[in-house]
């Protein structure tokens, strides 16, 4: 299993499972949901999140993704997963509570570290 993790807003979560598919906040401005991988995650979060409060971690098994995941990014650099279309939540195996710490940055919740 190939795991993607995606930060978002517990409401929006919620909003989502009553549904049956996920949208990014940045779906309709850029036509994907951005997703990072473990290694990346604690970066993207400290750089676009710190001091927010009231996020997940949606833990995405790939291999269920029933939209295309398109690996991008800057040249030289990781590459980052994007999911093109909504996202299937059966293909979201663990929602982890993402908090930062009192100081604004986030490390990585011990139930996603090895993933």
């Amino acid at each position: 299993m190939n795991t993607i993790l995606h930060i978002t807003q517990r409401q929006q979560w919620e909003q989502a499972k009553l549904v049956g598919t996920y949208r990014g906040d940045t779906l309709e401005s850029e036509g994907f949901i951005h997703c990072s991988t473990p290694r990346q995650v604690i970066k993207v979060a400290n750089t676009f999140f710190p001091y927010q409060g009231g996020l997940v971690l949606l833990c995405i098994d790939s291999g269920k993704v029933q939209a295309e995941i398109r690996y991008e990014g800057v040249e030289g650099e990781d590459l980052f997963p994007h999911i093109y279309g909504a996202l299937n939540i059966d293909a979201v195996f663990q929602v982890v509570g993402f908090e930062a710490g009192e100081d604004g940055k986030f490390v990585l919740p011990v139930e996603v570290v090895g993933l």
